[in-house]
């Protein structure tokens, strides 16, 4: 089973952030270690989703500028949530950001920077380079895995690591195409997945 840790989002700041460089403001690396994770049955305050999107373009434009990476940056939005998207056609450094815990933590970050904007709460969707989709297949691994352990008898429940209301979302949703049940435990960075049978 594939370990979820904690982001450290100063760490990502210190490696994003070149000599001489002003980078990403210290007040938002301390508030995004102290925002908790909440579930997708919130609203976002205010703002519309596509606001949110063209805020968080804007920041991840110039974060890519600071640290001079090229990508083509996709807005949608569905879902209740805006989904931003930072791609590119040729081969390009853009893969120094796809790590799974970068791409959280810079997904933070800019919720952050959105919020700051709009002064309502952000749900926004980073995906940086087909990080989600890499994502998503490793959850659904997870989830096979889980249900083997519960089918085989071994165990009447499995309880994966935390992860953020988003990753939870997708694995309940696989949980439920298998005809398992799965409820979510936990308070704020500790919240995660139980997976049982119906």
């Amino acid at each position: 089973m594939s370990d979820v840790t904690d982001v450290n989002t100063q760490e990502f700041v210190e490696l994003s952030d070149g000599p001489g460089k002003s980078g990403v403001d210290a007040r938002l690396v301390e508030q995004t270690e102290s925002t908790d994770h909440t579930d997708s049955s919130e609203n976002p305050a205010t703002g519309s989703l596509e606001d949110e999107g063209d805020i968080a373009a804007d920041y991840i434009e110039e974060l890519l500028d600071i640290c001079d990476l090229d990508g083509d940056i996709d807005i949608d939005a569905r879902g209740g949530r805006a989904y931003v998207s930072v791609n590119s056609s040729e081969d390009s450094n853009l893969r120094l950001l796809s790590n799974p815990d970068t791409v959280q933590a810079l997904q933070e970050l800019t919720r952050l920077a959105v919020q700051t904007k709009t002064g309502g709460f952000s749900r926004l969707i980073l995906d940086v380079g087909g990080s989600r989709q890499a994502r998503e297949a490793e959850l659904a691994r997870l989830v096979a895995t889980a249900i083997d352990r519960i089918e085989v008898g071994g165990e009447s429940m499995v309880a994966l690591d935390a992860m953020s209301s988003y990753e939870r979302k997708v694995v309940h949703d696989l949980v439920a195409e298998r005809g398992f049940a799965s409820a979510s435990e936990g308070e704020g960075r500790d919240r995660h997945t139980v997976i049982s049978a119906a």
